[in-house]
């Protein structure tokens, strides 16, 4: 008898395991599934990230590269300005001086001609004083 109750308690130990062991199946399929739902959501939206980087990096280098042809033409135009300026200024100063001349020589004419005239006057009051 001790062989039929062997027997007999054996066949119920071993069910409840199978029965638990599909049990446990089945959680864990379903947790496989979800995270396999879930891993391809993550690389989904991986993926609309990349593409977004690389559509925002491709924007911004195309802004860069038109504010440094801008800065370009500003720089090109800045530097023909500054030339002009510098030239007006030189022709300016040129034209300054020419007249700084100008005005000093008549100065000096007129100096000359009032000493002159002054020296005439002088010389014209001495003789009539002399001769009166």
């Amino acid at each position: 008898m001790a062989d039929s109750t062997d027997l007999a308690s054996s066949p119920p130990t071993s069910a409840p395991i199978v029965v638990m062991k599909s049990e446990n199946v089945t959680p864990i399929n379903s947790k496989i599934a979800e995270l396999s739902e879930s891993r391809a959501e993550l690389l989904t939206r991986i993926q609309s990230l990349k593409n977004d980087l690389q559509s925002w990096r491709s924007k911004l280098d195309t802004q860069v590269k038109s504010y440094r042809d801008e800065l370009s033409d500003l720089k090109k135009t800045l530097n023909v300005e500054v030339d002009q300026l510098r030239s007006e200024f030189k022709e300016l100063r040129t034209t300054l001086q020419q007249q700084q001349e100008d005005v000093t020589v008549s100065l000096k004419n007129l100096g000359l001609q009032d000493v002159a005239g002054d020296v005439k006057d002088t010389k014209s009051s001495t003789i009539e004083e002399e001769t009166v």
